[in-house]
């Protein structure tokens, strides 16, 4: 073989090595993967308004990315239009998971009536993460000397005559976290209407320093109120569920019925004011609720 067959049988030699170790060689891993945004499926939204509130309320679809923070302060709802105050027509049924996020309209879990924040003296509301969701932080409990300077915040609807349920069953209710220092002689955390005034009313509060929660139907002159012994203001978040079926009304802490109190068939609860969450309003002595608040919901029918 002459010097220049050997020099070209060897070349070819080589090339055949180097093929054969690329082929062998692992493929490398790519230096980034993009992947799928999570995607949290909905339950069926005719569930329970009151279960697993503690968790967040099942039947809500969850939005990916939601964001805590503060809730900017909004004017209140225009007033609507005056006329003869209505009933629901039929069975109604809202829930508010407070799960959409800074920069979204606080609506039921349908997307309809929206509540507000509203703020005074500084007072705003934030959303704050619970579980898998969020939920609502009301301010700190004022310790000022004068309480006409203490900040304020709610939340506030606009008229909705079609959560009024007259003399129709009726409940109501949310998720609650508070401490002992939230505490003072009122604290609303759902109401619609008012005691006095012959307005009619249906509301949940703990009042007084015990951290005694308790339920209230007024009309007609009359305020009933079932108001239970135990005190929920311990850190820990707590069910309270308020229950009126044709003459009674019933409170329940964690789904145990608590207290109760007589009412009469005849009551029915019917007014212009709007749904109110965390306060009967903004000004002096609104009944400022404090700690958080989470899973509001009411059904009629």
């Amino acid at each position: 073989m002459s010097r220049k067959q050997w020099l070209g049988v060897s070349a070819g030699a080589l090339l055949l090595v180097g093929f054969a170790a690329h082929a062998q060689r692992p493929s490398s891993p790519p230096a980034f993967a993009v992947g799928r945004p999570a995607v949290t499926a909905a339950a069926d939204p005719a569930g329970d308004p009151a279960a697993d509130v503690a968790d967040d309320a099942v039947g809500t679809p969850r939005i990916a990315g939601a964001l805590a923070g503060l809730l900017t302060p909004l004017e209140p709802a225009p007033s609507g239009p005056p006329g003869r105050v209505k009933v629901a027509p039929g069975p109604v049924t809202v829930r508010y998971t407070f799960d959409g996020g800074v920069g979204r309209p606080i609506t039921d879990h349908l997307g309809r009536h929206e509540l507000r924040p509203l703020g005074q003296n500084g007072g705003a509301l934030r959303l704050v993460r619970q579980g898998s969701g969020l939920a609502l932080a009301y301010p700190n409990r004022c310790r000022l000397a004068k309480e006409r300077d203490c900040p304020r915040a709610i939340l506030e609807g606009e008229r909705d005559d079609n959560l009024n349920p007259g003399t129709k069953r009726l409940r109501y209710g949310a998720a609650v976290r508070m401490t002992p220092s939230d505490l003072a002689d009122g604290a609303n955390v759902v109401q619609k209407g008012y005691s006095v005034g012959r307005i009619s009313q249906y509301k949940l509060q703990v009042d007084h320093r015990l951290g005694h929660p308790s339920c209230v139907l007024a009309g007609d002159g009359a305020i009933h109120r079932a108001e239970a012994l135990v005190n929920v203001a311990d850190g820990r978040w707590h069910t309270l569920e308020c229950a009126r079926s044709r003459t009674k009304l019933t409170l329940s802490i964690d789904g145990v019925p608590t207290a109760t109190a007589t009412v009469p068939p005849t009551l029915s609860i019917a007014n212009a004011e709007p749904l109110r969450v965390g306060g009967k309003g903004t000004n002096k002595s609104n009944d400022q609720f404090a700690g958080e608040i989470d899973n509001v919901f009411i059904q009629i029918g």
